[in-house]
């Protein structure tokens, strides 16, 4: 399997961890940016700083439920997102985030297959 191809696989599982962990125990998940509240499979992970930045792309503070009207169609809100992680995480957050993404960092194979199976793991312990 290429590496591409556990990258996309690690996402999967990674998502439906951010989203279900967000979750209330009712499987309702809010939206960080907006508030709307949705069953955990119709929202998003949305991520503050963008799935391109390998350093952040799979690190849960970088992460949180959005819907798809946030996250698609208004780029993420950034900025709301950035406030809503320094309330949630403390003061400092995003900044931090932001300087992590701009770290270079290419994950080898055998890494994402393990933290595949380490989400796949968290995911099911959450049911």
């Amino acid at each position: 399997m290429t590496w591409l191809k556990e990258v996309k696989k690690l996402d999967a599982v990674f998502s439906r961890y951010i989203r279900l962990s967000r979750s209330d125990e009712n499987g309702i998940a809010t939206c960080i940016t907006c508030g709307c509240k949705k069953p955990w499979k119709e929202q998003q992970c949305g991520h503050f700083m963008s799935r391109s930045h390998y350093s952040v792309r799979f690190d849960e503070l970088n992460c949180d439920v959005q819907c798809v009207k946030c996250n698609m169609f208004r780029q993420g809100e950034s900025y709301i997102f950035s406030l809503r992680l320094d309330e949630k995480h403390g003061k400092g957050t995003s900044e931090m985030l932001y300087q992590k993404s701009k770290q270079s960092q290419k994950i080898p194979k055998e890494e994402l297959i393990e933290m595949r199976k380490e989400y796949q793991r968290k995911f099911d312990g959450l049911h």
